[in-house]
């Protein structure tokens, strides 16, 4: 368990800090970034925030808010909480036309900053449980790795940058918003920002 949230983190900082990310939109206070490697594609949004890196924390933290700004999630339940910084969800997402919903069981590590300069991180991954097989009526899905890095600019705001990276599986939901317009990524940071503030 403590070396399954470790690398939970640790590939979260590893995928922001890779190098070649090409930047594909800029909003006023929204930048969306890709990186393409092999048949991996990642993705990057930064967003502005006018709250403290903390509050935002403490708000993207706890997915069952999720729901709220992200119409990705129809539902978002606790399945075991194994720390206080460690707990695994089960997601429920809309189908796409002609599919089943698809659903993931999801770990998510919290780490504060041990210095002013780091930021806040809420990382993301599936992971296996028993409790939870896959059912007949949904589609299992796997999140390899996507999550918050928060830092903070003042006291009175943040930047919130949420990267993930995409495998082929989830390709078809994300070619749509890609070819000719990020407008859903948008969509969402722009949701998510209006949520945090």
């Amino acid at each position: 368990q403590a070396y399954v949230s470790y690398s939970n983190v640790a590939a979260l900082t590893q995928l922001a800090a890779k190098s070649g990310w090409e930047i594909t939109s800029t909003l006023d206070h929204i930048k969306i970034w890709t990186h393409e490697e092999g048949d991996v594609l990642s993705l990057k949004v930064e967003m502005q925030v006018k709250i403290p890196s903390h509050l935002a924390f403490s708000l993207l933290s706890d997915f069952t808010f999720r729901q709220q700004w992200d119409k990705h999630f129809i539902t978002c339940e606790v399945l075991q909480a194994l720390n206080e910084d460690e707990k695994i969800y089960y997601v429920i997402s809309p189908p796409m036309t002609g599919h089943k919903p698809r659903d993931f069981v999801i770990l998510v590590s919290l780490r504060q900053p041990c210095q002013p300069s780091e930021p806040y991180i809420v990382a993301v991954k599936s992971v296996t449980l028993t409790s939870m097989p896959p059912s007949p009526e949904r589609c299992r899905s796997e999140i390899l790795c996507a999550g918050f890095q928060i830092y903070g600019d003042s006291n009175r705001s943040c930047t919130v940058c949420y990267s993930k990276q995409v495998t082929s599986g989830v390709m078809p939901y994300l070619a749509a918003n890609l070819t000719g317009s990020s407008r859903s990524i948008e969509d969402t940071a722009l949701e998510c920002i209006k949520f945090l503030e």
